[in-house]
């Protein structure tokens, strides 16, 4: 007999509902104080969003990446970047490498006496190495990047909005983008409260966690109007607690699946994609928490319009042998 793991028992009776009050009040408090907290203490924004200069090396030998990091480390310029580039058009003699500094001052780029200390620390290090190109990005640029990237993740929960509307009601649209803007408010928090790096890699993880979100949002969702059919006068509280207890098992799989993958990048992936991984691994965490008790209490709030005019026996059999085991309140 094959071993079979599961993280949830089979025919849970949860009541997720039972303090329903509580755990939405915690998600609105916590959503003010990310709000506060972002007012206060702003963003620790990257080269992408605050202006730098970027330098593309290129070296006939190859090269470690650490080697680099720590020859620029000695020269104090604050917000350094290196990433080593790969391209299978590259020979075997051509090894690049990408480095990103933050503004320095007022323009934005780097002075030409810095270009030579740095090039200086580096033949420390690869004397063979040579800047292929050099690029400054100015505050003004930065700036409007910033912009993009409001509209981009504004754009998206519109656009899901939209389309939970269309398959499904408009209190079912309103509770996901609700539970949306819980998540992305709480992520921008932890960046925020922690000052972790926010360029446009935590813009795409924001995206991400959306797409994630909804995703799981919508599983429920559809899980839940097809028990809105079937049991037509069972109350909605105890139809919306059978739904999340049938779907808990996917739920807590799917997650815990994701943050082993997230987990592994954040421990060995390296700084470059060290603020895209943890804020992935926070929207999950997040997302699944926000499914249940955030998405689910704005439906269960506003209500849903349900079909009374036509019984279904089956249903009402069904709804019977369900009524013998309550749901069961949380340890």
């Amino acid at each position: 007999m094959a071993f079979r793991l599961k993280l949830v028992p089979d025919n849970t009776r949860i009541n997720f509902f039972r303090w329903q009050g509580l755990t939405f009040g915690i998600s609105a408090v916590a959503m003010l104080a990310s709000v506060i907290i972002i007012l206060i203490n702003g963003f620790n924004f990257g080269i992408d969003f605050r202006g730098g200069t970027t330098i593309r090396t290129e070296s006939p030998t190859a090269f470690e990446v650490s080697d680099y990091r720590q020859a620029m480390d000695e020269l104090g310029l604050g917000d350094v970047s290196i990433t080593e580039v790969f391209d299978p058009t590259f020979g075997a003699e051509k090894h690049v490498a990408q480095i990103r500094i933050g503004t320095t001052n007022e323009t934005g780029s780097v002075t030409p006496e810095e270009l030579n200390r740095i090039e200086a620390a580096l033949k420390t290090v690869d004397p063979q190495v040579s800047f292929a190109a050099v690029e400054s990005v100015g505050p003004k640029v930065s700036g409007e990047l910033i912009k993009t990237a409001v509209y981009a993740v504004g754009a998206a929960t519109l656009g899901i909005l939209f389309y939970i509307w269309l398959r499904f009601e408009w209190q079912f649209a309103l509770g996901g983008v609700f539970a949306l803007v819980h998540d992305v408010l709480l992520t921008l928090g932890i960046f925020s409260l922690f000052q972790i790096k926010f360029d446009l890699s935590t813009i795409a993880a924001l995206l991400t966690i959306l797409g994630y979100s909804i995703n799981d949002t919508v599983v429920v969702f559809d899980r839940l109007r097809e028990n809105l059919i079937k049991f037509k006068t069972m109350p909605l509280i105890d139809v919306m607690n059978l739904t999340v207890n049938e779907t808990l098992s996917r739920t807590i799989m799917t997650a815990v699946t994701t943050a082993l993958a997230l987990t592994a990048m954040l421990v060995l992936g390296g700084d470059v994609i060290r603020g895209f991984v943890f804020a992935m691994l926070w929207g999950v965490f997040v997302g699944c928490y926000s499914t249940i008790y955030v998405a689910k209490n704005i439906v269960l709030w506003l209500g849903v319009k349900r079909d009374w005019s036509k019984p279904d026996k089956t249903a009402a059999a069904e709804k019977s042998d369900l009524a013998g085991t309550p749901f069961q309140d949380m340890p």
